[in-house]
């Protein structure tokens, strides 16, 4: 490491102490939804491959919420594979899919963390179902973060499963559609998504540069602050981590009012 880099480093760490002194976590957002974008093109940049580059994303993740730790962030979602990440090269989807199910194993043997499946089982391997279950129920006691997983997932697949079992769970209960259709509320819609009685995500990140959601927990972020980053994920820093929530807390949030 020449000289230069030296002296950034080191003005980068002391302005990552001045931002941490002037956090308010009063003003913290309690659920922080993560769409992890980046990866491949962070590996195109440095000469590298591919799964290198999911590979260095997936090592993030810890560190990511290390972060969050620290700041008394109580839900993290992280979207690891979209619906439309299936139409990927095999030989770039197969190798993704171990990174990920590494990933899951890694949150729920490291003791700190409450990891919860968002998405739909049945796209996913037999083996990775096995691995998602596990660690649900390995970490279902731990008292820290709720690590939301987001893996098979779409947000127009989870509204519609969401109504899918409204009407399953209706026919068990053996209420008429005209009986469904009177009930059926904005409520009642929330708590049959993946996240059932979770807090919505409050702040929204992406990196990368891209600036839309892609179908990102469409009707759980109507209300959410956005934070957009043009940095790749594997190269995302605790600096810009803060200067998310510092971004954050300076918004007025109206709900429509």
């Amino acid at each position: 490491m020449n000289l230069r880099d030296k002296l950034r480093g080191l003005l980068v760490r002391l302005y990552t102490r001045r931002v941490e002194g002037h956090l308010d976590h009063a003003q913290v957002p309690k659920h922080i939804g993560v769409i992890m974008d980046g990866n491949r093109r962070w590996a195109k940049a440095a000469g590298s491959t591919t799964v290198h580059g999911h590979r260095a994303g997936a090592d993030k993740i810890e560190e990511f919420l290390g972060w969050c730790t620290e700041a008394d962030v109580e839900v993290v979602t992280f979207w690891m594979l979209s619906t439309d990440n299936f139409t990927r090269p095999e030989e770039e989807l197969v190798p993704l899919l171990g990174i990920i199910e590494g990933v899951v194993r890694t949150l729920a043997a490291d003791g700190r963390w409450r990891v919860h499946h968002v998405g739909t089982l049945d796209l996913l391997p037999a083996g990775m179902q096995r691995t998602l279950k596990e660690a649900e129920e390995a970490t279902a006691h731990v008292d820290g973060i709720l690590v939301n997983v987001a893996i098979g997932y779409g947000g127009r697949q989870e509204i519609a499963d969401a109504v899918r079992s409204m009407l399953l769970d209706a026919g068990d209960k053996g209420t008429s559609l005209e009986e469904l259709a009177e009930a059926v509320d904005v409520d009642m819609i929330g708590r049959h998504l993946y996240t059932g009685a979770q807090p919505d995500p409050d702040l929204v990140i992406r990196t990368s540069g891209e600036q839309r959601l892609s179908g990102f927990m469409l009707w759980q972020t109507a209300h959410s602050e956005y934070y957009f980053c043009e940095v790749f994920w594997p190269a995302f820093r605790k600096v810009d981590f803060l200067r998310a929530l510092r971004d954050y807390a300076a918004r007025h949030r109206r709900y429509g009012g």
